[in-house]
């Protein structure tokens, strides 16, 4: 195991399994059909990634109450929702290793259990009686709506920028991770400053985030992965490694280039050219400097809080966006 994520889990292990319990409890008095459904996607090996940086930002901020954990869920279950929800609609086989949720159980199944995964955390959000965190939750639900659907209506088009992917990630990923950090903020009752610096920090470590996983597809085996390899490529999603080398190509590299991509069947072999011109024109290189651009950019944001324990945490964990190996 990566030596930094062994340093991150020793270091929260109590609040993972602290997280874990309010993660089950919270899905216990519904129906099986939902729970076994929701369980699937939600106990398949998640690194609880956003949970954890609410716990971790509003003790960072001086929370010390006994509801951060149970309140934490709701960015779980957002994450797990839209899960469902993408797995069904780029039609996916594997998640995290595992059948995906519509092919165990059926595609309204899934739908459905995504519908109430996000019901549910609308619902816990109320609890807190705070407007301004229910507002966040619900500008979140929407905002991850309209990134999957960007991400459809450009599906499969070779002429998607940099700016549309940019904004498609922001939607999708970063404004989740960026809410989880707001709100445990907002939960210790910070003042402005603290609430903004750990709104930038989880939105830079967002975007890193997912270019780190945009990575993964050209330098992880399917193992590591837990997915296909190529899986984005087939399900028509061009990320920033691919959109760079496109349009740093030359006019033949480019048209072979386009030919794999244009083939839901490619071969390995095709897929293996495709990555050595992702090497040769830049764009693993690029996706890379770009992921740590927003790294640093993350961990400079919190650099108004006092050392701690807590804020080190924080640290290593945009660090680890950087290491990551699935």
């Amino acid at each position: 195991m990566n030596k930094l994520k062994q340093k991150i889990l020793a270091e929260v292990e109590e609040d993972l399994s602290e997280i874990e319990t309010a993660l089950r409890e919270n899905l216990n008095p519904h129906f099986d059909l939902v729970r076994e459904t929701a369980s699937h996607i939600l106990f398949s090996g998640g690194k609880r990634l956003r949970p954890l940086l609410m716990v971790l930002c509003g003790r960072l901020c001086g929370y010390s109450g006994d509801y951060d954990k149970i309140f934490s869920v709701v960015f779980e279950y957002l994450h797990a929702a839209t899960l469902l929800h993408d797995d069904l609609v780029d039609g996916a086989s594997l998640r995290r290793g595992k059948p995906t949720a519509h092919s165990v159980w059926d595609n309204s199944t899934a739908v459905l259990v995504g519908d109430f995964l996000l019901a549910r955390s609308l619902s816990i959000g109320t609890e807190t009686g705070n407007l301004k965190i229910i507002r966040i939750i619900s500008e979140i639900t929407e905002n991850m709506s309209q990134g999957e659907i960007r991400q459809l209506m450009r599906k499969g088009n070779l002429k998607l920028s940099e700016a549309e992917y940019m904004d498609i990630i922001r939607c999708k990923n970063a404004v989740l991770i960026q809410g989880a950090c707001r709100v445990g903020a907002l939960i210790a009752d910070a003042g402005e400053e603290e609430e903004s610096a750990l709104s930038a920090y989880g939105f830079n470590l967002g975007i890193a985030f997912q270019m780190a996983d945009d990575l993964l597809d050209y330098t992880s085996d399917s193992g590591t992965l837990g997915k296909n390899v190529g899986a984005d490529l087939k399900e028509g999603k061009l990320t920033l490694p691919v959109i760079s080398s496109l349009e740093a190509a030359d006019p033949i590299d480019r048209d072979e280039m386009e030919e794999i991509i244009k083939n839901k069947d490619f071969s390995l072999r095709d897929f293996e050219r495709l990555v050595e011109m992702l090497e040769i024109y830049g764009g693993i290189r690029y996706t890379k400097h770009q992921a740590t651009r927003y790294v640093e950019q993350a961990k400079e944001a919190i650099s108004i809080f006092k050392n701690s324990k807590t804020k080190q945490i924080l640290l290593n964990i945009a660090d680890f966006a950087l290491s990551r190996k699935h």
